[in-house]
């Protein structure tokens, strides 16, 4: 982080740099972060797994959300609820046919999956999260609208948080603020850095 630079600066100096990535790094870059993900033994481990739908220069994660069908896994994606500021998870077991851009263009699930294919949080064992800007001890800056935190901070509690992030998204000290969620990992095409000491710290705080 640049001396002087505030949280709004950081996530748009770091986002300009992320969309200056070509298709075809990004593509690489990202099968680099999916093979460290699905090596994670905390992950070969959790049934249930919440993916984000990727979006813009975001890390993919269309391989991965196959890998773990392939592997048995039950996988829910992200709907976004804007009246409510919220996710919904919804279960799905074919992206090519189950999404479609939906909240601000993002991929989500098609409408007809809401009545039949809920998630509920509290069922959640793993959360796969994106995010503008990372540190290596866990800390986030997502991208403003606080959707990730309260989902993580308030719905789904217990889950292990996994972010996704390129190298070139981290930065010594992301400034973090009350309401923002501390990761259990970072994982970047080159690294996994292992910090839920953080997060759980952070849970002691909470009433």
């Amino acid at each position: 982080m640049m001396k002087g630079e505030d949280r709004t600066t950081l996530r748009r100096r770091i986002l300009a740099v992320r969309d200056r990535i070509s298709l075809d790094s990004l593509e690489e870059r990202s099968l680099a972060v999916t093979a460290r993900v699905l090596d994670l033994p905390v992950l070969k481990m959790s049934p249930v797994v919440f993916v984000y739908m990727h979006f813009r220069s975001e890390v993919r994660t269309g391989t991965l959300i196959r890998a773990l069908l392939a592997l048995g896994s039950t996988v829910c994606v992200p709907q976004t609820v804007p009246v409510q500021s919220r996710l919904q998870a919804i279960r799905i077991s074919d992206p090519d046919q189950e999404v479609a851009p939906g909240f601000r263009g993002i991929p989500e699930p098609l409408p007809r999956l809401l009545a039949s294919a809920v998630v509920a949080p509290r069922d959640i064992n793993a959360v796969i999260v994106p995010g503008a800007v990372f540190d290596r001890e866990g800390g986030r800056l997502g991208y403003g609208g606080g959707y990730y935190d309260r989902f993580l901070g308030l719905e789904a509690r217990e889950a292990v948080r996994i972010a996704l992030s390129f190298e070139l998204q981290l930065v010594k000290k992301v400034p973090m603020e009350p309401h923002d969620q501390y990761m259990d990992f970072v994982v970047t095409e080159k690294e996994v850095f292992v910090c839920g000491r953080n997060r759980y710290a952070q849970d002691s705080r909470i009433p």
